[in-house]
């Protein structure tokens, strides 16, 4: 593994032995799959991925007046991984589908007569997203491995890319870019790299689930305001959802195998559930009489942080949805 400009470079065996040690605070529910267009395959010459990485983070922040550089990761070419903004910090990819999200670019222009993907960078691509779905326990469907051209640019939308829709992670990605396109060419792909692994079936032992309402929240190595901070974890970002397996004295475990506390104070608990309707209506308010704001499909999971007259609302913003459709955990 190497490291300059604050990144670090690893091949698909060292980013899968790097991932299954990192603990991640933050609950990740599906992983994004993008591709850069600019830079492409003429912008690699075979040593500058961090020079290629830092000139991503420089646009992105001088240009679009991000915090840090949009994505988690990039692959590149000849199969190497760079990393970039931390894992606690949700991703710029998606509007409105950053929250839960792990965002992967791919290097290259990946449409119709663009770049041809090189075998290294095909297999790290399989490689790295089963080792995020075994990881984080996703399972292999489109609703956990999710392209951006499904998603309408301007609003976010969920559409399958029927309008509107920029066309990553590219027309050519792994036989094209359509939800048919992952579900026949792609996801079997994971599916043969993961083996027998499957999503963990039985009960989980989380007690409940907590949004981090701080802007950002210390991990400490005690129940108490007084002990040291865990050296292993970055504070938690505003607005991340924490899994609890423990509570004493107003403060939360939210490590099965470690002591992690965080204080309790800076938390709201929150409710997990899945879409059971085809299509449910995201509206921007509680009730039908409001806006459509967008769509969830089958099998998405949400995080509802309050109720009102049968109607849960998702995250800060004014999005909600109707109860009837919903099933808790």
């Amino acid at each position: 593994m190497e490291t300059k400009f604050g990144f670090a470079k690893m091949t698909i065996e060292e980013f899968t032995e790097w991932l299954s040690k990192q603990r991640v605070a933050r609950t990740i529910l599906n992983v994004q799959q993008h591709h850069t267009w600019i830079p492409n395959y003429s912008h690699f010459n075979g040593k500058n991925h961090f020079e290629r990485q830092q000139a991503m983070k420089n646009h992105h922040v001088g240009v679009n007046g991000w915090a840090d550089i949009g994505q988690h990761f990039s692959v590149f070419p000849d199969g190497a991984i760079v990393s970039g903004r931390s894992l606690e910090r949700v991703p710029a990819c998606i509007t409105g589908h950053n929250a839960h999200s792990i965002c992967l670019e791919h290097v290259g222009n990946f449409d119709k007569d663009g770049d041809t993907m090189t075998e290294p960078q095909r297999n790290a691509i399989i490689k790295m997203t089963a080792a995020i779905c075994k990881k984080f326990n996703l399972p292999v469907n489109t609703n956990s491995i999710i392209y951006h051209h499904w998603f309408e640019l301007g609003t976010g939308l969920r559409n399958n890319g029927s309008r509107n829709n920029k066309s990553c992670p590219g027309t050519a990605f792994f036989g094209g870019n359509k939800v048919d396109n992952c579900e026949e060419t792609f996801l079997p792909l994971v599916r043969e790299q993961l083996g027998d692994f499957d999503v963990v079936k039985t009960k989980n032992p989380y007690i409940n689930y907590v949004l981090v309402t701080a802007s950002r929240l210390n991990v400490r190595t005690q129940p108490n305001g007084r002990s040291s901070l865990a050296n292993n974890r970055s504070p938690i970002e505003l607005g991340a959802i924490l899994r609890v397996y423990g509570k004493t004295d107003g403060w939360l475990k939210i490590s099965n195998s470690q002591d992690h506390w965080v204080s309790g104070r800076f938390t709201k608990e929150v409710k997990r559930a899945t879409v059971n309707a085809s299509v449910l209506r995201v509206r921007s308010g509680p009730g039908t009489n409001f806006n459509v704001e967008g769509n969830l499909n089958r099998g998405e999971e949400v995080f509802i942080v309050a109720e009102k007259n049968g109607w849960c609302k998702i995250g800060f913003e004014e999005k909600w949805l109707s109860s009837d459709f919903l099933d808790f955990h």
